[in-house]
């Protein structure tokens, strides 16, 4: 090998790559068309769900829009920062579960428009569950954390909602008008 230009290993290692490259091109060509054209099988048979109806519809490609998920926190119970960041934490994944069979779509969107989680506070739970409703008015996904009680507050606390990922002009009509955290 020392002597020699190219080993046939290095000659048949660079013809892989460029194949792989040629290959990968044309699926994404490909896939591109297939996308201008018919905006998949799930739009064709109608079994999207409303949200999802709303992504294709606004031409969502985490381009045209602004998506983020918020984070709504109980300040009446007096949390300790370690906590309330383990239940933002709880509330992101929740949401994040729940996006990934209810709206892919979106969720795609919002993780294309770099993953936006915006913490917020309200005073009572009385006031979380009213944003809770509100959001569920419309059609946003949800979830809602309680906590296990073994910690810092009492079981089955209601401690954090999760709204979105979403359009930031739907979320912003429900929860625009609370104080960040």
């Amino acid at each position: 090998m020392g002597d020699k230009l190219l080993d046939t290993s290095q000659i048949i290692n660079g013809m892989a790559v460029m194949i792989s490259f040629f290959v990968g091109y044309r699926y994404a060509i490909k896939r591109g068309e297939s996308k201008e054209t018919g905006e998949g099988a799930a739009a064709a048979t109608g079994s999207t769900t409303t949200q999802e109806a709303a992504v294709s519809d606004r031409n969502y490609g985490g381009i045209n829009e602004n998506f983020k998920m918020v984070l709504v926190v109980r300040n009446d119970l007096k949390m300790g920062k370690g906590k309330i960041a383990a239940q933002c934490g709880h509330g992101a994944v929740g949401a994040y579960q729940n996006a990934v069979t209810r709206i892919p779509r979106l969720l795609r969107a919002w993780e294309n428009c770099g993953c936006a989680k915006i913490a917020v506070r309200v005073e009572s739970e009385a006031e979380l569950m009213a944003i809770k409703k509100a959001a569920e008015r419309q059609q946003l996904n949800t979830c809602l954390i309680r906590d296990a009680g073994r910690t810092q507050i009492e079981p089955n606390s209601k401690t954090v909602l999760a709204v979105g990922p979403a359009a930031a002009a739907d979320i912003d009509r429900v929860t625009g008008h609370l104080k960040l955290l």
